[in-house]
């Protein structure tokens, strides 16, 4: 986080208007109170209903995500008390805790978005054979992996800002008064190793939407209107709402973060608050991550009693073995917990 100080003194650029962090306050307050009632009913979901069957692939990124976005609602108070500026102490405690936390578990989110759109794609394509990356010990690997290695270098950070001299942090309004050199050279290399994980999961995104996009088309031409088609259509309805989600959440902050990284120390009041705005937008994914849930998982729309107004086809429909063979493999009725149901269940 780079400074702008509201003493005029120390900034020849127009000062960060105090009446504008309460805009901020607001909102903040109002993603905090939305964002913990559905994270907590989506949690309880997870916890409580959805335990009963062995979990899925999918099923696993969900609760992951899920449990990302609870951790990021519980943060935001803080981050809240930080816009109030009650005390410098305040300020300190979220630079040190708050924001390394805060930051960690967007990417979190962000590469378990990349994970279940992958295994939404490899759903699509390669549903006749059942790939490791496809099965629940992958997705618990998977998972666990992108926790510990964005939990495990925060304490380094802690550190290294513990260590950081204080006397310069009165009138801060972020956090860049806290960087000595070390955490300076810390902060460059996860903003960038960061960059590189966010483009490489829209690329992901775009391809897998993209393809899936071509794949519905060339089956829509061969079979219209059959089953096959239906559930691909649905399939990729899945897939384009979790690409909205995470270009409208995601994308804007990340296109305004490089310049203003770039002009780092120098006059840019206006670019400071278009970073503001664009890392609230990012924290609005909590809100719309259930939407997710809502599209991909045909148990919480039961429990929402929204089947009929998500779905395509009947949910609740009897399909024969027949006609799901064609493009969801074989569906065993009786066997819930199965793999192979997931491609039926989905959407």
């Amino acid at each position: 986080e780079e400074s702008v100080m509201t003493n005029n003194s120390t900034n020849t650029c127009n000062p960060v208007k105090e009446s504008s962090l309460h805009g901020f306050i607001f909102f903040y307050s109002l993603v905090f109170v939305v964002g913990l009632i559905l994270n907590s009913y989506t949690l309880w979901f997870h916890l409580c209903r959805a335990q009963k069957k062995v979990p899925k692939s999918w099923m696993i990124y969900l609760k992951n995500l899920t449990a990302a976005d609870f951790l990021l609602c519980l943060g935001l108070p803080l981050r809240i008390a930080d816009y109030a500026g009650t005390s410098d102490n305040v300020h300190v405690f979220y630079c040190t805790y708050g924001a390394p936390i805060f930051y960690i578990n967007m990417y979190i989110s962000i590469l378990l978005m990349g994970y279940i759109a992958v295994n939404r794609y490899m759903k699509i394509f390669h549903h006749l054979r059942t790939s490791f990356l496809m099965t629940a010990q992958a997705a618990r690997f998977l998972s666990g992996a992108t926790w510990v290695f964005f939990l495990v270098p925060t304490p380094v950070y802690i550190i290294l800002t513990l260590n950081t001299d204080k006397a310069s942090v009165s009138g801060a309004r972020t956090c860049d008064v806290l960087q000595s050199e070390s955490v300076k050279v810390f902060y460059k290399l996860f903003h960038a190793g960061v960059a590189i994980i966010f483009l490489s999961v829209l690329s992901s995104l775009l391809f897998c939407y993209c393809s899936a996009s071509r794949r519905v088309l060339q089956i829509q031409r061969k079979q219209l209107g059959s089953f096959n088609s239906k559930k691909l259509v649905k399939s990729r309805r899945n897939m384009l709402v979790l690409v909205s989600v995470f270009c409208t959440c995601f994308l804007p902050y990340h296109l305004v973060r490089l310049p203003y990284i770039i002009l780092r120390g120098q006059c840019y009041d206006v670019l400071y608050y278009l970073k503001e705005v664009t890392v609230l937008i990012s924290v609005f994914n909590v809100c719309l991550d259930p939407l997710i849930y809502v599209f991909l998982c045909k148990e919480f729309r039961a429990q929402l009693n929204l089947q009929g107004m998500f779905s395509t086809t009947k949910d609740n429909s009897s399909i024969s073995v027949s006609e799901a063979k064609g493009e969801a493999g074989k569906w065993e009725p009786n066997k819930s917990s199965s793999e192979n149901t997931d491609f039926h269940e989905l959407g």
